[in-house]
């Protein structure tokens, strides 16, 4: 008998993803949470409907880079059993973050 886990998944966006390569699962006896890369929106709502159909994940958290749009797309994929979140900070945190990705080559890239 295998053991009931609630099972999540963090997404975030980077131009420099790969979905095989750049990805973890954190399981301890209750939880596992799966946190995966992608390169874009397009890239994400495949990549969490496979979540959902062959791991069984039942709740994702978008990273702040998701529109709108993206979130709605991905919960219609995804179904409506399945809860989907999105991680947003405030102002002054949202401006901390973005001049780092800047400083990185976030939006620089083509991935």
């Amino acid at each position: 008998m295998t053991e009931a886990r609630f099972k999540a998944a963090f997404v975030a966006m980077t131009p420099d993803a790969d979905p095989d390569r750049h990805r973890c699962i954190v399981r301890t006896p209750m939880y596992e949470l799966t946190s995966i890369l992608v390169k874009n929106e397009e890239e994400a709502i495949w990549m969490c409907k496979e979540l959902v159909e062959e791991d069984g994940v039942q709740s994702f958290i978008l990273c702040p880079g998701f529109t709108n749009k993206g979130v709605a797309i991905i919960s219609e994929a995804v179904g409506e059993g399945v809860s989907v979140n999105v991680a947003r900070g405030d102002g002054p945190s949202n401006v901390i973050a973005r001049r780092a990705m800047e400083e990185a080559g976030f939006f620089s890239r083509r991935g």
